[in-house]
């Protein structure tokens, strides 16, 4: 039901209005003085306002109503304002219209003539601010698909682990449902979802991201709802929030398991009925977002240490996509590397450059504690350092420590998985030399090159 204030400072007009009004679909707020007037604008979210002009200070000159008017209009451009007066003339509208009014009634009122011209006004706002939203929605678009375009790396699976998550995906993508994306920081998490939002019935609509890790919990609630104007000291003007900024696509939140305790129950309301209220509006606005979240923590010790709601998390993980970090799939680093030095090569200008032997080699024994984001940055500065077409070992600067290197994954590898990163290591200390590698792994030039093609190693 549209809300409408009507502020006059005779009580039997206040009452009129409100009985005909109510009557006709309306709800209604009252006040009797523009200080009211201006309380209700700054506190309420509103359709349309009728107002008097004027007030205790005259009765005829009009110029409360129309100092009233000007003050209105800058709370809410958009908040349709229609005026009326028992000492209407032309000069009176013609002064009200350019204060902002969108119309103009004169006491007494026809019944009809009043009801149609608050329609029609509330109505031209609702398109006017539909017009707003749909603006919004394009720069977030424009904005996600350039960032997707600038900044993240391509969707690389040659690893057995990554196949595996690939096949996920495909699955469920189409399948509309919220999903849970967890895997250490850098291993990609965004990219899964936007690769999920991509091949969902939803690819036509926006897909909004929010890291949740990046709020702080004062804003964190308006950032996800919006909030009106006045709700607080720095909300000078009305906000869309990302929920609203998603309907009908996507909600990415980023660092999900930062969410504030107290703000979780209104975001599983949200997750259970699409609906919720801007900071500072009592009015519920419903959307259809699919939620798609990713975190690196434990959410099940989260839980269980009572940071983070149970339910909520049962509303989030419908199904859980976990993304193994790097070094657990060694299979992808060439193919990754190979894309972001082609990347980085257009972006500075440089000619065609290739990686040799010893850097592919390096670059598959790194323990990668970053991850995908810390392989981007690695070529990206190799690149620069480079003085010619090729990215050597040297170039990449890798620094590996022995524990790095063996005692915090030895004990999880296989017999093959510690040989084959033996001889990668020997290979990239001996600069490609395969008789001094052998000689350090205590092997015969023939046993290691049968080792190199049974690991397809160059």
């Amino acid at each position: 039901m549209p809300r409408i204030l009507i502020a006059d400072d005779q009580g039997d007009v206040l009452t009129a209005l409100r009985l005909l009004l109510k009557g006709n679909g309306f709800e209604i707020e009252t006040a009797s003085s523009p200080q009211g007037v201006m309380e209700t604008v700054n506190t309420q979210e509103l359709d349309a306002v009728l107002i008097d002009l004027n007030y205790a200070r005259d009765t005829t000159s009009g110029s409360e109503g129309l100092d009233l008017l000007s003050r209105i209009q800058a709370v809410d451009p958009t908040l349709p304002v229609v005026v009326m007066t028992a000492w209407g003339s032309v000069d009176l509208a013609v002064a009200a219209m350019r204060r902002g009014a969108r119309d103009f009634i004169q006491k007494p009122w026809d019944n009809a003539r009043l009801l149609t011209v608050v329609r029609t006004q509330i109505e031209l706002a609702s398109a006017l601010r539909k017009g707003q939203r749909l603006e919004a929605e394009n720069l977030a678009l424009r904005d996600n698909a350039a960032e997707a375009a600038a900044k993240l790396p391509a969707f690389i699976a040659e690893s057995a682990p990554m196949k595996a998550v690939v096949r996920l995906v495909e699955r469920m993508g189409p399948a509309d449902a919220n999903i849970l994306i967890t895997g250490e920081n850098g291993a990609g998490k965004g990219v899964i979802a936007r690769a999920l939002h991509a091949i969902s019935a939803r690819a036509a609509k926006p897909l909004v991201s929010l890291n949740a890790g990046a709020l702080a919990e004062g804003v964190f609630e308006s950032e996800l709802f919006g909030h009106v104007r006045g709700s607080f000291t720095d909300a000078k003007v009305d906000r869309v929030g990302r929920f609203e900024l998603a309907d009908g696509g996507t909600l990415f939140l980023d660092e999900i398991a930062n969410v504030p305790l107290n703000l979780q129950p209104k975001l599983l309301r949200v997750l259970e009925t699409g609906e919720f209220e801007r900071v500072g509006s009592s009015r519920t606005r419903k959307v259809d977002v699919r939620v798609l979240s990713a975190t690196n923590a434990d959410l099940h010790n989260e839980v269980a240490q009572r940071r983070f709601r149970q339910d909520l998390l049962f509303r989030l993980n419908t199904v859980e996509i976990h993304l193994p970090p790097l070094r657990d799939r060694r299979d992808d680093i060439p193919a990754l590397a190979e894309h972001f030095l082609r990347q980085h090569s257009e972006r500075y200008r440089r000619a065609a450059m290739v990686f040799t032997p010893q850097a592919l080699a390096a670059l598959r024994a790194h323990a990668w504690p970053g991850n995908v984001r810390e392989l981007d940055h690695v070529v990206e500065r190799a690149l620069l350092m480079s003085s010619s077409n090729f990215v050597t070992a040297f170039d990449l600067a890798l620094q590996t420590t022995p524990d790095a290197r063996f005692s915090d994954r030895l004990e999880e590898m296989s017999l093959e998985e510690a040989e084959r990163l033996l001889i990668t290591k020997a290979l990239a200390r001996f600069e490609g030399n395969a008789n001094r590698a052998a000689e350090a792994l205590g092997l015969s030039r023939s046993a290691l090159y049968r080792r190199l093609q049974k690991y397809g190693l160059s």
